[in-house]
C-alpha cells in the first residue's frame, strides 16, 4: 500500500508527518555539536575560527535551537492523542499500552545513551510522558492554558538562572573563575576519552555527563518539553493538526513567525558574541532563544501546514513518508554521528569545525531521512518502530 492510500486509510493527514521530519533534520543539526566537543561549551572549546563556521553556528542557533526539539515534543503529544482514539476506535484499553510504550522508550533511552549520544532525550521523554497522561481528559482550552504556563515557566528558570549567574559574576568572581578554569581542566580529558578511549571509556563518560545535565539542565528543559506536549495533545483534540487551512495557521505564519524570528536572530546574535559560556552574557541569550522559541515554533508549523495545503508532488510525499519513521531516523542519526566523531570509529572529536559538523550533520539528517523513507516502502514501520510496537503490545492478543 502507498504511502498516500495507508494514510488516507488510516484517517491521517500529512501535515504531521511533515512536521516530524522538519523537527528531526532541524535536531541533529543542533545536537552534533555535541558528538564533536564538550557540551559544556562545544564550538568554543574548538574556537569559531571561520567567517564559515561563525555563519554556519548562527544560523543554527538561530534557526534551529530550542525550536526543532520544541516541534519534536509536540509532535510528542500528537502521538499520545492518535493512539488513544486509536485505542477508542478498536476497542482496546489504552493504559496499560501506553505504560509499556513509555518503558520500551525508557529503555531505548537508556541504550542510546549507552551506545551512541551524550544528549538523549528519549529517558526524559518517558518520564514527560508519564505525566502527560494525566492531562488526556482535559478540554483544549485547559490544554492550552496548561501548555502556556509550562512554557512560561521554562523561561522564567531560564530568566533565574541568568539573575544567578550575574550575581555570581558580581558578588563571587574569584570563585567563579576558579569553577570555570576547574571546568576547562576537564578538557583534555574529554579529547583524550572521545578520541583515544575504549567503546566502555566513552560509555562510562556519557553517562557521566548525561547525569550532570540531567541535574543542572533538567529541571530547565523538563516544564517545556512537558508544555509542548499538553499543546500537541491539544493541537489533535480541536482537529488542527489535521486540518492545514484552520485559520490558526495563517495567524501563525502572519504573527508567531515573524516575532519568532526576529527574537532568535537577536538572541544568536548575542550568542555569537560570547565569550565565556559560564556567563551571565550566555544564559541571557539562551533565555532570550527561550522566548522566541514557542512563537518560531508555531510559525514554523503555520508555514509547514501551508506546505502540507499545497499540491501533492513526489518530493512532498517523500518527505512526509521518512517523517512516519523519526524514532528510527534520530536514533540512527546519532549511530552515524558517533561512529565519525570517536575514537572508536573515525575519530574526528574536537577536530572540525562549527561549519564542518553542521555539513555533516546536515548529510547524515538527509541521510537519514532517505533512508526510512525508502524503507518505509517496503516495510509498514521503521526498525526503531517495529522494536516499540513490539515492546508496547508484548503479551496482548490483539
Amino acid at each position: 500500500m502507498s504511502y498516500t492510500a495507508e494514510s488516507q486509510a488510516a484517517g491521517r493527514h500529512i501535515l504531521p508527518d511533515l512536521v516530524r521530519a522538519f523537527a528531526v533534520l532541524g535536531i541533529v543539526l543542533v545536537n552534533v555539536a555535541y558528538f564533536a566537543y564538550p557540551g559544556e561549551v562545544t564550538y568554543h572549546a574548538g574556537g569559531l575560527n571561520t567567517a564559515l563556521d561563525d555563519a554556519a553556528y548562527f544560523g543554527v542557533n538561530a534557526l534551529f535551537l530550542f525550536k526543532a526539539y520544541t516541534l519534536f515534543s509536540l509532535m510528542f503529544g500528537v502521538g499520545l492523542a492518535f493512539q488513544m482514539q486509536s485505542a477508542e476506535r478498536r476497542g482496546l484499553k489504552f493504559g496499560r499500552r501506553y505504560t509499556r510504550r513509555l518503558l520500551g522508550l525508557l529503555i531505548l533511552g537508556i541504550l542510546h545513551v549507552t551506545f551512541a549520544f551524550v544528549g538523549d532525550i528519549l529517558i526524559i521523554y518517558a518520564i514527560m510522558g508519564a505525566i502527560l497522561y494525566a492531562y488526556k481528559d482535559k478540554t483544549v482550552k485547559s490544554l492550552v492554558r496548561w501548555g502556556i504556563v509550562l512554557i512560561s515557566l521554562q523561561i522564567l528558570l531560564g530568566l533565574l538562572a541568568v539573575m544567578f549567574f550575574r550575581g555570581w559574576e558580581t558578588h563571587a568572581a574569584d570563585e567563579m573563575a576558579l569553577t570555570i578554569t576547574q571546568i576547562e581542566a576537564n578538557f583534555p580529558r574529554y579529547y583524550d576519552i572521545y578520541s583515544n578511549g575504549s567503546f566502555s571509556d566513552v560509555m562510562r563518560q556519557r553517562w557521566i555527563e548525561w547525569v550532570g545535565y540531567l541535574i543542572f539542565a533538567g529541571p530547565t528543559q523538563m516544564p517545556g518539553i512537558l508544555g509542548f506536549f499538553v499543546l500537541g495533545l491539544a493541537t489533535v483534540k480541536s482537529g488542527i493538526i489535521s486540518d492545514p487551512s484552520a485559520a490558526i495557521w495563517s495567524k501563525a505564519r502572519r504573527y508567531a513567525f515573524p516575532i519568532g524570528m526576529v527574537i532568535s536572530l537577536y538572541a544568536a546574535y548575542l550568542m555569537f558574541q560570547v565569550e565565556q559560556q559560564f556567563s551571565s552574557q550566555s544564559f541571557f541569550a539562551m533565555a532570550i532563544i527561550l522566548i522566541g522559541s514557542p512563537f518560531a515554533t508555531f510559525g514554523y508549523l503555520g508555514w509547514l501546514a501551508k506546505w502540507a495545503a499545497g499540491p501533492d508532488t513526489a518530493f512532498k510525499t517523500f518527505i512526509a513518508r521518512g517523517g512516519t519513521a523519526t524514532l528510527t531516523a534520530y536514533l540512527l542519526q546519532s549511530i552515524i554521528l558517533s561512529f565519525i566523531f570517536t575514537g572508536y570509529g573515525l575519530g574526528y572529536y574536537g577536530d572540525v569545525g562549527a561549519a564542518g559538523c553542521i555539513a555533516i550533520a546536515l548529510a547524515t539528517g538527509i541521510f537519514t531521512l532517505t533512508f526510512v523513507s525508502l524503507w518505509r516502502i517496503k516495510f509498514a514501520r521503521g526498525p526503531f518502530e517495529y522494536v516499540l510496537r513490539g515492546f508496547t503490545y508484548w503479551g496482548d492478543n490483539r
